[in-house]
């Protein structure tokens, strides 16, 4: 049997640096906008490719409280409940390159309606995070 999920490794230590497997095949990723205050929530799952032999990560919505000056919600965007549900435009990325700084609130995983920060799974060293779909390290 196949164990999907996210691999969470940071850039600067991408030569002999530590990788954190989470085994998850659906889950929400948060934050909240450095200057505008405004929460953003995108919703992924982790699947197999066609040939059932790479990961993949797929996006499959995304929301933003509000908008605000340089965060407008996408053309096509719908307001429901203060909130703008759209699809985003890059559905299957190869990975999320994380800006995580001491200066802000750190990203948010949510699964199964519990959200942790990421800094539960990996320490943060002002740099970037690269989350991307994988399967279980042997």
């Amino acid at each position: 049997m196949v164990s999907l999920g996210i691999c969470l490794s940071l850039v600067a230590g991408l030569q002999g640096g530590s990788m954190v497997f989470v085994p998850v095949t659906e889950f929400t990723l948060a934050w909240t906008h450095s200057i505008e205050k405004v929460r953003w929530e995108e919703d992924y799952v982790v699947q197999l490719d066609a040939a059932g032999a790479q990961a993949v990560l797929h996006a499959v919505q995304a929301r933003v409280r509000g908008s605000a000056a340089g965060m407008e919600p996408p053309s096509g965007a719908v307001l429901r409940q203060g909130w703008y549900h759209y699809v985003p435009a890059i559905q299957t990325p190869p990975e999320l390159r994380l800006t995580r700084s001491e200066f802000t609130p750190d990203y948010v995983v949510c699964v199964q309606g519990r959200c942790q920060s990421m800094a539960d799974w990996m320490i943060s060293d002002g740099g970037i995070t690269l989350l991307k779909a994988c399967r279980k390290p042997e």
